[in-house]
């Protein structure tokens, strides 16, 4: 039986986070973190298990901000971005599940240290008694969106980026994708964010499947921003574009955009960084009227789930979303890790 790496919209057991830990990021605002990541992780919580690893000896500090709802467990991490550092389920159709574990580097070397983040996917997957799968590629899973169903869409910007894995070609690249997650068709967008500094344009703040065939992707109407004819560009390999089962993508767009100021740095917080538990879309905004425009499109979207907004403007200025801080954990037929 083929192991594949379930949408984001299947049934979860549980969503994976980590706690705000490095000074140097979060400089004069890491206490904003703090409070921001904790009302991510209690809006979440409402729809699923969620488990905040945090740095040894912060535990109780995590424990107190995140509520009885949130379990915390103690693991030495060098940053709290776990979409990127913590492992990517895969499942099978008889109860199997796997965590791969890919390399990482802290998005090129921007940040160091990254050992114990590039060691916390071994250490998770063993306290949650699952399988471990090691790739020697560099990957983050910001880096990708999937359809469950064979299809996974990516950025050139990123994958390609020499700070990855420079002696990897793209074939090379898009082969070890189809190998480690069970997907058999990539879609390269040119383009991820132009301002995307830190992650080096991640698909998940230009692009998102959530359902079959059907993608979301940040359009934003105002010619004088960064993306404008990034985002264009993106649209027209979509449109053109046909899934594993060879169907054409519908399209949604969101075109509303947000820019604050966060300890005297300008930063958009994106609303295409959603993350999906069971039965909700937990969205990043700004608390400003274009929030409405866009938990709306979101909403109509997908009809189905409960969109819930959570200002997290400091999120925004530690370089990412709602999406980027938590890694969901796939449900199997098996026993559950998460109570």
């Amino acid at each position: 039986m083929t192991m594949r790496m379930p949408a984001e919209w299947a049934e979860h057991e549980g969503t994976l986070m980590a706690w705000p830990t490095r000074p140097d990021l979060w400089g004069a605002v890491l206490e904003d973190a703090k409070g921001e990541y904790a009302e991510v992780a209690k809006a979440i919580a409402r729809f699923e298990p969620v488990l905040m690893v945090a740095p040894p000896g912060a535990g109780a500090e995590a424990r107190i901000r995140c509520g009885e709802t949130v379990e915390v467990v103690e693991m030495p991490i060098d940053d709290s971005w776990l979409r990127d550092s913590g492992p990517i389920f895969l499942t099978d159709d008889t109860g199997g599940r796997v965590g791969v574990d890919f390399r990482f580097n802290a998005w090129g070397g921007k940040h160091s240290p990254w050992d114990a983040d590039d060691r916390v996917s071994a250490l998770l997957l063993d306290h949650l008694n699952v399988e471990r799968v090691v790739s020697p590629m560099i990957l983050e899973g910001g880096a990708i969106t999937v359809d469950g169903e064979g299809t996974l869409i990516t950025t050139e910007q990123c994958l390609l980026h020499p700070n990855r894995n420079p002696d990897w070609t793209k074939q090379q690249i898009e082969a070890e994708l189809k190998a480690r997650l069970g997907v058999t068709t990539v879609i390269w967008l040119p383009f991820g964010g132009a301002e995307d500094y830190e992650t080096d344009g991640h698909v998940d703040g230009c692009c998102a499947f959530v359902g079959p065939a059907k993608v979301i992707v940040q359009l934003p109407d105002d010619p004088a921003h960064p993306d404008y004819e990034r985002c264009r560009a993106n649209l027209a390999v979509l449109e053109s574009a046909v899934d594993a089962r060879g169907r054409r993508l519908e399209i949604v767009p969101i075109t509303q955009s947000n820019r604050v100021e966060v300890d005297g740095h300008e930063v958009e917080v994106g609303y295409l960084n959603f993350y999906l538990p069971n039965g909700g879309v937990v969205v990043p905004v700004a608390g400003l009227p274009a929030d409405e425009g866009a938990l709306a499109a979101l909403a109509a979207a997908m009809p189905d789930r409960e969109v819930v907004g959570v200002t997290t403007r400091t999120l925004a200025h530690g370089g990412g979303g709602i999406h980027c801080i938590t890694q969901q954990i796939p449900a199997v037929k098996a026993a559950k890790v998460l109570s």
